[in-house]
């Protein structure tokens, strides 16, 4: 498969993620009106979508596999941070919620667990789908 091939499918997918970096680039913008745990992962949701831009671009200069390689590498490895850092900071308000919905006598809000489960279900399957894809991709991509 040519690399044009793979740049431009890499931008449609871009384009098509416009549901996920729209909303996110919103949050960013209202600053202090969103909490920082929603600014952090709009941050990271921005970090994954701009590494997927500018792996776009690398496969359209016919950047060397190794170039390519290392921008997907540190993309996912910032946005995966950024996000593991809201995730962290969202527990956190989540236990001052509580903590304060029990000082004046509410009743907490708590998160479903079954849409807790669904969630970790579908994030995990996307994660084996894309370890079972992988040999297939480095295969097409070395011969």
């Amino acid at each position: 498969m040519s690399r044009t091939v793979l740049a431009l499918s890499a931008a449609v997918i871009g384009a098509a993620g416009c549901v996920w970096y729209l909303p996110a680039v919103a949050d960013l913008r209202a600053g202090d009106d969103r909490p920082a745990t929603r600014r952090i992962a709009a941050f990271a949701c921005l970090t994954g979508w701009g590494t997927l831009a500018a792996l776009a671009l690398l496969l359209l200069a016919q950047a060397p596999w190794r170039v390519v390689g290392a921008v997907a590498a540190v993309g996912a490895l910032a946005a995966s941070s950024l996000s593991v850092r809201a995730w962290s900071l969202r527990r956190g308000e989540r236990q001052e919620a509580e903590k304060w919905a029990e000082l004046l006598g509410a009743a907490p809000v708590a998160a479903s667990g079954r849409l807790r489960r669904a969630a970790l279900a579908w994030g995990l399957s996307g994660v084996a789908l894309a370890a079972a894809g992988t040999p297939f991709l480095v295969r097409q991509l070395l011969l």
